[in-house]
């Protein structure tokens, strides 16, 4: 199924998804004192397209087509994924191991996918080079470590998934490869379910599998092996997503759908990124 046709919402599940989304920001989003309802765009985007320009289309989360130059959404080799046992870094876990999730349950890993980039030029290209969201950039606790994800990751920040690259603001929150890196080796991890598990103390995505999008990774035929064809678990999103390619024009089509003309309903990825901002402003003063 084409990435276009994935999100193509027929109207009564278009209000079905509406409701639920709804009622994981109406109380932070809605207000009853306006006459509209205001989608603001992102800074990010004011200017007709999004930072990582041109190459930032390749999404191995299954939101976006396959193949290109990078865009997976994985960790960065180093960080540090909690377990009930404590910290562990990514590079150090296999499979059959546990992993904390935000619902408070502990999940074996099925598989880790691994991708490794070289660089071919004088510098990395944009869809490659990993965000990294600095020690307390989402608040004094958050992340407890730089965080360091590739920018189509997403973060679970208030009831949504949004995806890092969406949160750039050039202080707290800026593209970067730790000091002494020649290259770029990323993993993620694979539940039986797409959960959100906790990443230097941060809530970030596991591995929403769809169809063959694990086949962008390196040793994806170690999954092929392990886990046929028939026997894979079909995955939904842990909460809605709302910062992809197209997600915006979606949103505002269910806004549309199901918000009285009283109700102010703002952008939770605006929102989100606002409130990160003006941290990041906090932290430089």
């Amino acid at each position: 199924m084409s990435a276009n046709s994935e999100r193509h919402v027929p109207p009564s599940r278009a209000r079905r998804h509406f409701l639920g989304l709804t009622l994981a920001i109406s109380a932070r989003f809605a207000a009853a004192s306006a006459a509209a309802v205001i989608i603001p765009s992102l800074p990010a985007q004011a200017k007709g397209k999004g930072w990582w320009g041109k190459h930032g289309g390749n999404d191995n989360s299954g939101r976006g087509p396959k193949g290109g130059g990078g865009g997976n959404n994985c960790f960065l080799r180093g960080t540090s994924i909690m377990t009930p046992e404590g910290e562990v870094r990514i590079e150090g876990l296999g499979i059959g191991d546990l992993v904390e999730t935000v619902r408070g349950e502990a999940l074996a890993i099925k598989w880790i996918g691994r991708r490794l980039y070289k660089k071919s030029g004088p510098s990395w290209n944009e869809s490659v080079m990993p965000i990294c969201v600095s020690r307390q950039a989402i608040d004094q606790r958050t992340p407890h470590r730089d965080l360091f994800l590739s920018p189509n990751h997403a973060l679970f920040i208030d009831g949504v998934l949004i995806r890092v690259k969406e949160l750039v603001n050039g202080i707290s929150i800026v593209p970067a490869l730790p000091a002494e890196r020649e290259n770029i080796e990323y993993f993620q991890i694979v539940l039986d379910t797409h959960e959100v598990i906790l990443a230097e103390g941060a809530s970030a995505e596991s591995f929403l599998l769809r169809a063959s999008n694990h086949e962008n990774f390196t040793n994806f035929a170690e999954y092929d092996r392990l886990y046929p064809a028939g026997s894979r678990p079909a995955m939904t999103p842990f909460a809605p997503v709302v910062g992809y390619e197209g997600g915006r024009e979606h949103l505002k089509a269910l806004l549309r759908l199901g918000v009285s003309r009283f109700v102010k309903v703002r952008d939770p990825v605006q929102d989100v990124y606002e409130r990160i901002a003006v941290r990041a402003g906090q932290l430089v003063s």
